[in-house]
């Protein structure tokens, strides 16, 4: 019987760290962390940013993982801009407001995190880029659901799970909360996905103004919500300020 293939071997290795961390790796780094030469470890690396694997930052020629392989069958242009047109601003808004940074679009009856900045902290987290969110107990999904980027009906008929005892179960409570956010122009979720977490998005317009995704801020419940579990004002700004310029720069004229 055959044995492993190394390329292969090597080219899982690479993708693994590059999912490790939330900054992009240069060649070098690449290369000395895996005891690889750098000639072998640049082959690879233009393999798999060839099949859209690996992404290279033009600016600094350091890597990341491609939008491809977020999630097979994902649109990657349409992924890949919404990512490249968010970052920086989404980089901003996680120093400003001091917290963690999530970025989401419509995939499958889900909401899928294309993007992903940590809590500029020391604290231990969990890179999130990959993960697939319910619509209806996640403040980024309200936002696609109230603003008609992700289908009711497929939210409604794949049942309103109860994560917490503060989960929206019913279509009734789905359908205020989502006219809510339709007039005040962003959605919140005060643990109602996980106990003790709480997070505030913001819809991002397409050409057309049309809503092509979500921005949101997560956290500590304590640290989203004042003493009356109402998302802080301060944080709602940030985060609206932040949605505007990302749309902007994907050609919206009206937010």
């Amino acid at each position: 019987m055959a044995g492993p293939v190394q390329s292969i071997e090597r080219a899982a290795a690479i993708l693994r760290l590059l999912a490790g961390g939330p900054r992009r790796l240069g060649l070098g780094e690449v290369a000395s962390s895996l005891g690889l030469a750098k000639g072998t470890a640049h082959g690879i690396l233009r393999t798999l940013q060839h099949v859209d694997f690996v992404e290279q930052d033009e600016a600094t020629g350091k890597y990341q993982l491609g939008a491809a392989l977020l999630h097979l069958g994902t649109s990657y242009l349409d992924v890949n801009e919404l990512r490249s047109r968010s970052i920086n601003w989404a980089d901003a808004l996680a120093a400003r407001s001091g917290e963690a940074v999530r970025l989401g679009t419509y995939l499958e009856g889900r909401v899928l995190i294309v993007h992903h900045v940590f809590r500029p902290d020391d604290t231990l987290q969990t890179l999130d880029v990959g993960t697939l969110l319910p619509l209806h107990a996640s403040s980024l999904g309200k936002v696609l659901l109230a603003y008609r980027a992700a289908p009711l009906d497929a939210a409604l008929d794949a049942g309103l799970d109860a994560y917490t005892r503060h989960t929206l179960v019913t279509p009734e409570q789905l359908a205020r909360a989502l006219a809510g956010v339709q007039e005040q122009g962003w959605a919140a979720e005060v643990q109602e996905m996980s106990m003790g977490g709480a997070g505030v998005a913001a819809p991002i317009r397409g050409h057309g103004g049309l809503v092509v995704g979500a921005v949101g801020l997560s956290g500590p419940v304590e640290r989203i919500c004042d003493s009356q579990d109402r998302p802080r004002s301060t944080l709602v700004t940030l985060l609206r300020d932040a949605a505007r310029a990302i749309s902007r720069d994907l050609g919206a004229t009206r937010w």
